[in-house]
């Protein structure tokens, strides 16, 4: 059965469509001012839209594109375990991209680079893909650093990254959506694996998906990772939501606390917001925390708004 299909049975079962519509959202094309439209239900504008892994979001990978002072880092988005660049950032790519930023995005650790589900492979070899497209990013943008925004297992992967090969010296800033820095009961493996379509990877004994073993809760990768939690020169930002089914509990998710680290609960801000482990990566109050974690010194409202685990807020959503 297709993700598509899967999720949409999911939706239906948890009572979900009423709360908004779930059509098929048209491409996105930018407005007389120049600015990209966004969708911050995760339903309607990734799952129920033809899957496209290659594809690079909306706003993301304009190579000609060159950090203005204002923006200096260009941003990278890393997505999460069974995601890919187009299904993962279908709301933060435009919304990086409204606001300034030079966005990137790209694929790693699927069983081939065109494969639905990427972010199965071993997560150090996964380090290692980011790396390259990092150097990339840089040596085409000119910028000395760049910031990364990770969902799921893209927001604690980077810390490898960040530890173990260089990365330290080439991030300013690491946003984490929902990060999965100390792992998840098997419960939310099973539960992220069923909301995409990709059970066969837990059915067949994680064979296929080494990333599911790493991100175990007290995983010998992860006690690794942990013994270092965060390096100086770099900033840290996690953002996650108490409705997380996935990373569990959900404060497994935060980093110790550290000068240079902070740590987010967007039911502190906004307590009608039911962000879930998925929408969190669409969630108008998330993508509000990630806007300011990237530029403290011009901080923009953070919304309140209801928001739908999966579909997100019934209404509009006020301008950042």
């Amino acid at each position: 059965m297709s993700r598509p299909v899967r999720l949409l049975g999911i939706v239906a079962a948890l009572a979900l469509t009423s709360v908004t519509s779930l059509a098929v959202a048209p491409a996105a094309r930018a407005d007389a001012s120049g600015k990209l439209p966004v969708s911050y239900d995760f339903t309607a504008q990734t799952a129920l839209t033809s899957s496209a892994p290659t594809t690079p979001p909306p706003g993301a990978n304009n190579w000609d594109c060159k950090p203005g002072a204002g923006h200096p880092y260009p941003v990278v988005l890393v997505h999460g375990t069974f995601g890919n660049m187009d299904d993962n950032w279908q709301t933060a790519s435009p919304v990086l991209a409204n606001h300034g930023y030079c966005v990137f995005a790209f694929n790693y650790g699927g069983a081939t680079p065109t494969s639905d589900d990427q972010g199965t492979g071993e997560i150090a070899a996964s380090a290692q893909t980011l790396a390259s497209f990092v150097d990339e990013v840089l040596a085409k943008t000119g910028a000395a650093k760049v910031d990364l925004v990770g969902h799921s297992q893209g927001g604690m992967m980077p810390r490898y990254y960040i530890n173990f090969l260089g990365g330290a010296a080439k991030v300013h800033t690491l946003v984490g959506l929902a990060p999965s820095n100390y792992g998840t009961t098997l419960d939310g493996v099973v539960i992220l694996a069923d909301l995409m379509g990709a059970r066969s990877f837990i059915d067949s004994g994680y064979s296929a998906c080494m990333a599911c073993r790493e991100q175990e809760q007290g995983s010998p990768f992860l006690t690794h990772l942990n013994a270092t939690p965060t390096v100086s020169g770099v900033r840290y930002t996690v953002i996650e939501s108490t409705g997380d089914e996935v990373v569990t509990p959900y404060t497994n998710a935060f980093l110790p606390a550290q000068p240079n680290v902070t740590n987010i609960t967007v039911q502190n801000q906004c307590p009608v917001d039911r962000s879930d482990h998925l929408e969190i990566a669409s969630d108008p109050v998330a993508m509000g925390d990630m806007l300011n974690a990237l530029d403290p010194a011009h901080p923009v409202r953070v919304p309140c708004v209801p928001v739908a685990p999966l579909t997100g807020p019934p209404g509009p959503v006020p301008a950042f």
